[in-house]
C-alpha cells in the first residue's frame, strides 16, 4: 500500500541518511526500482514528472499500475508516489488519482504567490494524510522544458514556506537536472547550512542528484538533506545496456527482439545504479 512520504523522511532527518527518489517512466522502471527497494530493504519514493504522467497515459494510469506492482511483487517496503514538479493544477489531478506524495513547484512564482497556493496546498495534503514537498529557488538545468541555471535560495524565504506546514523542501543550492556542465562549481553547503538553520527538523530535498560527486552527497545528507532525487543517472544506464545489446546483434539472435528479452539489460543497469545511490544515501535497512 502507497505511503506518505513524512514519516521515511523524519526518520530520514533524524537518523541522518537519506531517502532516494527514483523517477518512473514505464513498467520496467517502476518494476526494476521496487524490487530493488525490496532486496535492499529500503524505503523509496517513485517519482513522477508531469511529462511523465503524460506519456504513461494519465495518473490514474500510473497509480494503477504503483498498486498492482506492490500487490503482484509483494513489496513490503515504504514506497511512496510522488509528484515530481509538479503544477498547482498538476497537484490537484494526482491527489484525485491517487497519489500518496506531492510537489508543489512555485519557485518560478513571486514569493507571496508561491506562499498562498502552497498553503492551499497543505491544507488539502493534511486533509487527505499525503505528504507535500515545496521548492524555493530554482533548480538548474532542464527539467520539462523549464529551464534554470541552478541559483541558490534566499534562506529566509525558505523559512516562510517551511512554516506553511510542508513535509520538505527543495532549496537550490546550485544544483541542476541533467548532466553537470564541466565549469560547475559546487554544491554551495554555505545556502544549505544557512536554510537548515532556518528550517530547523524539516527534511531538505536536494534534486539533480546525478553526477553530484559522493563527497558532496555525504556532506549534504550531514547538514539536513533527506531525500535526493535521481532520474538522469537511471536513463543513461538503461541507454547504455540497450544499446550495447543491440551493437552486440543479440535482436537479431533468436528471439533476442522480444521486448522482454530486448528490454531486460535496461532493467538490469536501473537496478545496479538504484542499488549504488541506495548505498551512497545510507538507506539500506531502514525500511
Amino acid at each position: 500500500m502507497l505511503v506518505s512520504a513524512k514519516e521515511m523522511l523524519q526518520k530520514a532527518k533524524a537518523g541522518q541518511y537519506a531517502v532516494g527518489q527514483f523517477n518512473i517512466n514505464n513498467l520496467e522502471w517502476t518494476k526494476a526500482i521496487l524490487l530493488t527497494a525490496q532486496e535492499m530493504n529500503a524505503p523509496v519514493i517513485l517519482g513522477v514528472s508531469e511529462g511523465a504522467g503524460k506519456y504513461m497515459g494519465g495518473y490514474k494510469t500510473v497509480v494503477g499500475m504503483v498498486n498492482g506492482l506492490l500487490e503482484g511483487l509483494n513489496i513490503t517496503v515504504p514506497v511512496a508516489l510522488h509528484l515530481d514538479h509538479g503544477s498547482y493544477e498538476g497537484a490537484l489531478a494526482c491527489v484525485e488519482a491517487g497519489f500518496s506524495s506531492i510537489m508543489f513547484d512555485g519557485s518560478h512564482y513571486p514569493i507571496e504567490e508561491n506562499i498562498e497556493k502552497t498553503k492551499e496546498l497543505v491544507a488539502l495534503a493534511e486533509q487527505k494524510g499525503l505528504s507535500l514537498e515545496a521548492e524555493v529557488g530554482a533548480i538548474g538545468g532542464e527539467e520539462d522544458g523549464v529551464v534554470g541555471s541552478g541559483e541558490c535560495a534566499d534562506p529566509m524565504e525558505c523559512k516562510a514556506i517551511a512554516e506553511l506546514g510542508v513535509t520538505m523542501l527543495a532549496a537550490g543550492i546550485g544544483n541542476i537536472h541533467g548532466k553537470y556542465p564541466e565549469n560547475w562549481p559546487g554544491l554551495s553547503f554555505e545556502t544549505l547550512a544557512a536554510v537548515q538553520e532556518q528550517t530547523g527538523s524539516m527534511p531538505l530535498v536536494l534534486h539533480g542528484g546525478t553526477g553530484i560527486p559522493a563527497d558532496m552527497i555525504q556532506k549534504a545528507i550531514s547538514l539536513g538533506v533527506s531525500k535526493i532525487n535521481v532520474n538522469t543517472e537511471c536513463q543513461l544506464a538503461f541507454a547504455a545496456a540497450t544499446r550495447q545489446y543491440i551493437e552486440e546483434g543479440k535482436d537479431l539472435q533468436g528471439k533476442g527482439f522480444d521486448p522482454r528479452k530486448l528490454l531486460a539489460p535496461g532493467v538490469e543497469a536501473i537496478k545496479a545504479t538504484v542499488k549504488e545511490k541506495m548505498e551512497l544515501f545510507g538507506c539500506v535497512n531502514k525500511a
